[in-house]
């Protein structure tokens, strides 16, 4: 699970309108209870499909159209066997060069493709770890038909086997990852083609142990998860260290949140200083600016020695109105005990005199 972390961490960030094709591939060194080779496709950010070495079938999320079964289960089996045993052999070639002899260890590689936004093929990329750490970088670039390495784990590629990884990612796997990334575009785009606006919240909060102020801007419910949220202190964008929050998170129906949080100190608050909210999403035509005041000022803000000041005087007014109903009841009741003919009542007698 840690592993798994680990890789997500590094899942791409497309760019605003394009979509992606990735697959995470799990080789486990040593005796565990799930399969020594597993794969999990993803479409953006909804799984298409499961594969392992325990069948190496394909299982599919949802019903696949029967018209390309075969041809999905011939390409999975080229795709997955190839690099079930390129990462056997990595991950064996690792556990030895970094004297890991002992226990379980884990290999992960992130692989695919990009369409961009002008609906042409990307590049395709794939990032590699071993036991949570030592990143290797692979791109295939199309336009320039050559592979692009940064291999902090330098195997030395002789000039055959670096002619025949061109030809298989040129003529093999990046076909088959925009072949598969078209397809199921086409048939999921109720899912991942829909648009649907962020809700914003703008949130304050008093830090009781500093006094000083915490502001939020909540952006949530929206979807795809691209996003820009920015805070803005002046008219300047607030330096992303003194910003928490920030992740993109998933919310229960399908839609995506984000938050971030600035801490204002009581310098800060008497200063006066102006910040806003801005977002822009793409279901929305234009940039969302949201502009608050959280100066003393503000009425959402109480110092407090504004609460103080209200309580004093609030207990007062209680004190004075407590004090004249007490004077009107002992006024009340002197009028009486001068005046005690107000309470004779003369009884009639027997004749009605």
């Amino acid at each position: 699970m840690l592993m798994l972390v680990c890789m997500l961490s590094f899942w791409p960030v497309v760019n605003a309108g394009s979509h992606s094709l990735m697959a995470l591939a799990t080789y486990i060194v040593g005796q565990t209870p799930f399969p020594e080779f597993s794969v999990v496709v993803m479409l953006d950010d909804l799984q298409l499909l499961y594969y392992d070495s325990t069948t190496w079938i394909p299982v599919y999320r949802s019903y696949s159209d029967s018209k390309y079964y075969d041809e999905e289960r011939s390409d999975a089996g080229v795709v997955f066997r190839d690099m079930f045993y390129d990462m056997k052999d990595r991950a064996f070639y690792l556990k030895e060069h970094q004297n890991r002899t002992d226990g379980i260890h884990v290999h992960q590689r992130l692989v695919g493709c990009e369409l961009l936004s002008s609906n042409k093929a990307g590049p395709l990329h794939y990032w590699d770890a071993f036991g949570g750490q030592n990143m290797e970088e692979f791109i295939f670039d199309i336009g320039k038909h050559a592979i692009q390495i940064k291999m902090p784990w330098m195997i030395t590629w002789d000039q055959l086997k670096r002619v025949h990884e061109n030809f298989m990612y040129e003529n093999v796997y990046h076909p088959i990852c925009i072949k598969t990334l078209r397809r199921y575009l086409t048939m999921e785009k109720n899912n991942v083609l829909r648009k649907v606006k962020p809700r914003v919240r703008l949130m304050k909060k008093m830090l009781p142990d500093s006094q000083e102020l915490q502001i939020s801007c909540l952006a949530t419910g929206f979807y795809p998860r691209h996003i820009n949220l920015t805070l803005f202190r002046d008219g300047q964008p607030v330096d992303d260290g003194q910003i928490t929050g920030g992740e993109i998170l998933p919310n229960g129906d399908g839609t995506y949140q984000m938050r971030k949080s600035l801490v204002i100190s009581e310098e800060e608050l008497r200063e006066g200083h102006k910040y806003n909210c801005t977002m822009k999403h793409l279901n929305m035509d234009n940039k969302l600016d949201i502009t608050f005041d959280v100066g003393e000022s503000d009425p959402g803000f109480f110092s407090p020695a504004v609460v103080f000041s209200v309580l004093v005087f609030m207990l007062a007014a209680i004190c004075i109105i407590t004090a004249l109903i007490i004077w009107r009841k002992r006024r009340s009741a002197g009028s009486v005990s001068r005046n005690p003919q107000s309470h004779y009542v003369q009884t009639p007698t027997q004749d009605g005199t």
